[in-house]
């Protein structure tokens, strides 16, 4: 079985859980290797340039998401930190709503639960039949403020049809937060036909970074929206003139990261983004739906397992999701990690994530042990 160059993984380990935690790239190893020995032996001598590779990880997550400017993106902890930061900047009146599907990721759900104490209302919706969005935009009313939507699902792996989305609230004036974590790096995405109004992602999924790091979005004219809750000494105009007496919120997006950069997490996603680049995002997209089809062609050709993901054209990215019909989820995800398949147990089965490099072989092997599952 012929490995790509970049993930020179353990013989015999199936790796398909990108959707979680993925495997980092060789270069990006690589580049926290050599910046760990910077720090060993030079400590932060050559700080300007580890600055200069901060302002480069910004243009690649712009372009990333076809954002107007590098401007526009902030870099934080993780997704839960984006959403945390859109739900208490916000200004909520008591009375009004916020509309997400029943089937999101705690993360997508806690944070708005949380303002109940606010007296905003969090609306969970079923969104398991024929037509997702449809059942999003019917609990829309005059009092919702904000929709909050995955890119993909995380347990069925259902795709959203985000433009639609984009439309309904625009017309109907309410905000758009997409959770990207389980599609940027496996699908394009582009602002500009996706009129978001927050994007959140942390970097360790499909990106292929490490975790530590997250892709924060916000449209340039609500940033004066967001009341702030941190401060320090990164999120001001002026920032390095420390002897400055007054001050100032700087007007780009850096004004959401209130202290010092994760450094080593900036390197390392910025490694993993280049391999994505080179390899280009059509050519990621492309290869990471036919590893899902391929999927889905084996799971039905095999009498013993049950496809839970939608196989509709548009209606899937990277997470397929299936069942065994005669052994429990959970105990055949033991035992499938217990012979070196890498997955999860997801959204009622058992969820394989195969990325673009991902050989077809290991994805045979990790099928054949699931269907040869001890009862």
């Amino acid at each position: 079985m012929e490995q790509h160059p970049e993930f020179p993984l353990e013989e015999g380990l199936c790796y398909l859980n990108h959707a979680a935690v993925a495997p980092w790239p060789l270069r990006t190893a690589e580049a926290v290797r050599r910046f760990t020995e910077e720090n060993l032996h030079l400590g932060s001598k050559h700080y300007p340039q580890w600055m200069a590779v901060e302002g480069l990880l910004r243009e690649q997550l712009q372009r990333l998401i076809n954002a107007p400017t590098a401007d526009d993106i902030a870099l934080l902890k993780n997704t839960s930190e984006g959403l945390s930061l859109i739900a208490y900047g916000l200004d909520w009146l008591q009375g009004e709503n916020i509309v997400i599907a029943e089937q999101e990721f705690p993360s997508n759900r806690i944070v708005w639960e949380s303002l109940a104490s606010q007296g905003v209302e969090t609306r969970m919706v079923d969104i398991s039949g024929d037509d997702p969005e449809q059942a999003l935009i019917d609990q829309m009313n005059d009092q919702t403020r904000l929709l909050s939507v995955s890119t993909v699902q995380y347990g069925s792996g259902l795709r959203m049809d985000l433009a639609r989305l984009a439309n309904a609230c625009r017309e109907r004036g309410v905000l758009l937060c997409i959770d990207a974590i389980q599609g940027l790096g496996a699908l394009q995405f582009d602002l500009q036909q996706v009129d978001a109004d927050f994007v959140v992602a942390d970097g360790h999924k499909w990106m292929l970074g490490p975790e530590g790091l997250a892709l924060f979005y916000c449209r340039a004219e609500l940033r004066d929206q967001l009341r702030l809750n941190q401060y320090g000494w990164h999120m001001v105009e002026a920032v390095g003139d420390f002897d400055q007496q007054g001050w100032q919120v700087a007007n780009t997006a850096r004004r959401f990261e209130c202290g010092s950069p994760n450094m080593v997490c900036i390197h390392a996603l910025s490694a993993s983004l280049s391999l994505l680049e080179e390899t280009g995002y059509a050519t990621v997209e492309s290869e990471v739906l036919k590893r899902s089809r391929y999927l889905f062609e084996r799971i039905k050709d095999e009498p013993k397992l049950e496809l839970l993901t939608s196989a509709a054209e548009g209606r899937y990215a990277g997470i397929v999701t299936f069942s065994h019909i005669n052994i429990e989820s959970k105990r055949l995800y033991e035992q499938l990690m217990s012979e070196g398949v890498m997955c999860a147990a997801r959204g009622g089965g058992v969820r394989f994530s195969p990325h673009f490099y991902t050989p077809y072989e290991v994805i045979d092997s990790a099928l054949a042990l699931a269907v040869t599952a001890d009862l």
